[in-house]
């Protein structure tokens, strides 16, 4: 993975359902296309020595939205749209036993 430009990567998530979170501005949480806010979280590094990314940042992120370096470059490029991010968290929450419950956040 190379390293992304933060401004990028925010407004990218933003496209795709994240939501930045009102009590920290780098902390962005998923929310479904149904508006669900979700347990689905990351946050990005701030301040001005952190203006890129770095491949380790970007593979921590990868893993906080519960995907691998390659989708989640492909989420952030936007070939990887919302809707099949979405399907990708449901079906690895199913497959894992927990159920699409455990996505929703009351």
């Amino acid at each position: 993975m190379n390293p992304r430009n933060r401004t990028d990567v925010e407004n990218a998530l933003e496209k795709k359902g994240f939501k930045k979170n009102q009590n920290d501005h780098r902390k962005f949480i998923y929310h479904m296309l149904s508006g669900q806010k979700t347990a689905v979280w990351t946050k990005t590094s701030h301040g001005s020595s952190h203006r890129e990314l770095s491949p380790s940042n970007l593979s921590r992120m990868a893993r906080q939205c519960q995907l691998n370096g390659k989708d989640f470059e492909l989420l952030i490029d936007c070939p990887l749209s919302q809707s099949i991010y979405e399907m990708k968290l449901i079906n690895k929450e199913n497959t894992s036993g927990r159920g699409v419950k455990s996505l929703i956040c009351e």
